[in-house]
């Protein structure tokens, strides 16, 4: 494939416009100073509910989903698209029952969460745990997967591409910090949404062969109709990726809660809101456009079973869709992709700026009351810890990820080691007063070491299943501890739950009772 001149200047224009927006948003008000931890990793607290929303989407959307969700696609079918249905009923939960809890505590990072609730030990492991997950896992799939897209489209080498996406992301982002980031991310969200409406209609053109798109689905869903079944039965080839109904009931519950939850990469759009409504709308908007992103990132690769059937790897299906499009078309879908890439590289690397600098670089100076002149340090330390963190992911890519054929699946696989016990640890935190220290570090190690040992000895054991059977152990793991443990002192819990109001807006409570209604005809449709 080959981009030409029109298709070039198309995307010279985006870095061009991007790069001046994140600026122009960045910029100083006059009288205000310079920026300080809160203006920076925190967008002042003040971020509008069409932010967060585009923002939670642009974070999360990327070439892990684009490239990766689509190669699953392309291999398993649309019952990969309820990691994208399930996730938006799941963002209603985290609007009506945990957002409440973490503003109302002005909480400005996870770690920090589990510090006030729990105690020291175990916000600096989970900080360092995160930190470990965000650069080597997260970070470094995002830039290995928006790499491949590059190289297959622009036809640059894939190191070159590795290297640009990586430092523009940094660079574009390292002045404003999550401001930039996210009252950007509205452009980013509308292009990566057009974009992939494009490329999803000219497949089904192609397939429909000048009949139009609805004579391409009518092909399509007849040709592949193995690849149109949100519940795999036993049996299924692709079972041991989404075991039946637990995509519905069981472990993808645990996978979505941590993800949407209790990720500061995620999570931290809606701290920076400017109000607990503000925060609510913004989670709702952006369950709203969950419902929409299968057409956008599933359907291309699904489509690529039968326009190219003979794909040596399953993370080609996008890119080789994209092949479809015409001059000019292509650079502006290709610009499309590229901002997904770049912006949740963008927001992964502010995420880890944000932990080192305040969950550990500033807990070791101490610095509680922190003057004007610390305040600009922990931003520039901040900025250095977020260079560091794409260097290392940039140089290390390769090694963790080239030989993955599906690396959105590996993801998953991987993260489920952790993600029970941290689900637990959350749950009980927010939801259960007599939960302590003794108890959460209990299902920290519990999670890990359970997870092992079901992998190793019953390996026939689908990983989301896994994850469902360890949490429930977790949890009991981390009950038994917490009522065996010695009582935390007075003082070490200074969370309110107590003061919390859970009541949400009439608005609030009309669009999730929309998103549940379609989710229901969706499943009832593809059962």
């Amino acid at each position: 494939m080959q981009l030409a001149t029109i298709d070039i200047a198309v995307v010279a224009i985006y870095f061009v416009c991007i790069f001046g927006l994140a600026q122009y948003v960045s910029r100083d008000k006059a009288g205000a100073g310079p920026k300080n931890s809160t203006d920076y990793f925190l967008a002042s607290k003040n971020l509008p509910w069409w932010a967060i929303g585009a923002s939670l989407i642009a974070a999360n959307i990327s070439a892990e989903q684009i490239v990766g969700m689509s190669g699953s696609g392309y291999a398993i079918g649309l019952a990969i698209a309820s990691y994208e249905w399930m996730a938006a009923l799941t963002l209603l939960i985290v609007g009506k029952f945990f957002l409440p809890i973490f503003l109302k505590n002005e909480i400005y990072t996870m770690p920090q969460f589990l510090e006030r609730r729990y105690g020291p030990s175990i916000r600096t492991l989970m900080a360092l745990f995160w930190l470990a997950l965000y650069v080597f896992v997260n970070l470094t799939s995002i830039i290995w997967l928006g790499s491949i897209a590059v190289t297959k489209v622009a036809g640059i080498d894939q190191n070159v591409a590795l290297v640009i996406l990586g430092v523009f992301a940094l660079v574009y982002q390292l002045k404003g910090g999550l401001k930039a980031v996210a009252l950007t991310d509205i452009v980013q969200v509308t292009l990566l949404v057009l974009g992939g409406l494009v490329v999803a209609y000219l497949t089904l053109d192609e397939i429909g062969a000048g009949a139009g798109v609805f004579a391409g689905w009518s092909k399509l869903t007849a040709a592949v109709p193995d690849h149109f079944h949100m519940i795999l039965e036993r049996g299924d080839p692709h079972y041991m990726d989404l075991p039946g109904l637990s995509v519905l009931i069981g472990g993808m519950w645990i996978a979505n809660l941590s993800y949407w939850g209790f990720n500061q990469y995620i999570i931290q759009r809606a701290l920076a809101a400017k109000s607990l409504n503000e925060a609510q709308k913004g989670v709702l908007f952006a369950a709203f456009l969950k419902l929409v992103m299968p057409l956008v990132i599933v359907l291309p690769g699904i489509a690529a079973v039968v326009l190219a059937p003979t794909l040596g790897k399953p993370d080609e299906a996008y890119p080789t869709m994209m092949r479809l499009l015409p001059s000019g078309l292509l650079g502006l879908v290709f610009a499309a992709l590229i901002a997904a890439i770049v912006a949740s590289t963008a927001s992964k690397i502010n995420s880890i700026a944000t932990i080192f600098t305040l969950d550990l670089y500033a807990k070791r100076k101490n610095n509680v009351d922190r003057g004007a002149g610390q305040e600009q340090h922990l931003v520039l330390v901040g900025r250095i810890a977020a260079s560091v963190a794409i260097l290392i992911a940039i140089l290390t890519a390769r090694p963790l990820l080239g030989a993955s054929d599906q690396a959105f699946q590996f993801i998953q696989e991987f993260t489920g080691f952790f993600t029970p016990g941290i689900t637990v640890i959350f749950l009980l935190g927010l939801f259960w007063k007599r939960a302590n220290e003794a108890g959460a570090l209990a299902a920290a190690a519990g999670s890990v070491l359970l997870s092992w040992g079901f992998k190793v000895a019953m390996p026939g054991v689908p990983f989301m299943d896994r994850m469902g059977i360890v949490f429930l152990l977790s949890l009991a793991l981390a009950v038994i501890v917490s009522l065996v443990a010695k009582r935390a002192r007075a003082g070490t819990d200074t969370i309110d739950t107590v003061n919390v109001s859970y009541r949400t807006g009439t608005g609030f409570n009309v669009g999730a009772i929309a998103v549940v209604l379609i989710l229901v005809a969706l499943y009832a449709t593809w059962w």
